[in-house]
C-alpha cells in the first residue's frame, strides 16, 4: 500500500513525543538505532519496553498507558501479529499517529486506527523518511 507522503510530513512535522514500542536496550538493534537518531533530531523519545527500566537515558514503561503524557507518535517495532493491541492501546491514549516500521504489515491494525481518526504508516522506517524529508 502505498504511503501519502504528506501524511508521512504532517505526521514527523507535527510530532514532537514519540512513544517506541519494542526498543530494544541493545545497541545494534534497529529499534536502538532509530530511537537514538530521534533523540539526536531533538525529538522526546519514550521507551516502551515491559523488560527494561531505562532505555538510552529515558524513563521505560511497560505499555502505552503507563506514560504519564501526551503522545503524539506510536513508533511500532514488533511482529506484525503483535500490533493490534498496541494500535488499540495507541487509540486509547489518544496518539495521533502509528507508525509500522519496515517490515510490518497489520491492515487489520491500521484500518481500526484510521476508524479512530489516527494517522498511519505501515512498512516505513521512521528515520529514513525524517532524514528523507529534512534534505
Amino acid at each position: 500500500m502505498l504511503v501519502d507522503l504528506s501524511v508521512i510530513q504532517r505526521i514527523l512535522t507535527d510530532a514532537r513525543t514519540i512513544a517506541v514500542v519494542g526498543l530494544s536496550p541493545k545497541e545494534n538493534r534497529p529499534s536502538n538505532m532509530v530511537a537514538r537518531y530521534l533523540l539526536e533530531a531533538g525529538f522526546r523519545v519514550i521507551p516502551v519496553n515491559p523488560g527494561q527500566t531505562e532505555i538510552l537515558g529515558q524513563t521505560c514503561y511497560p505499555n502505552l498507558e503507563a506514560i504519564p503524557e501526551q503522545v503524539d507518535l506510536v513508533d511500532i517495532f514488533r511482529r506484525s501479529e503483535d500490533v493490534l493491541p498496541v494500535v488499540a492501546e495507541a487509540i486509547r491514549i489518544k496518539a495521533k499517529a502509528v507508525w509500522m516500521q519496515q517490515g510490518i504489515f497489520n491492515e487489520a491494525a491500521a484500518q481500526l486506527a484510521r476508524d479512530a481518526g489516527l494517522a498511519v504508516v505501515m512498512d516505513r522506517c521512521l528515520k529514513i523518511d525524517h532524514q528523507g524529508l529534512r534534505h
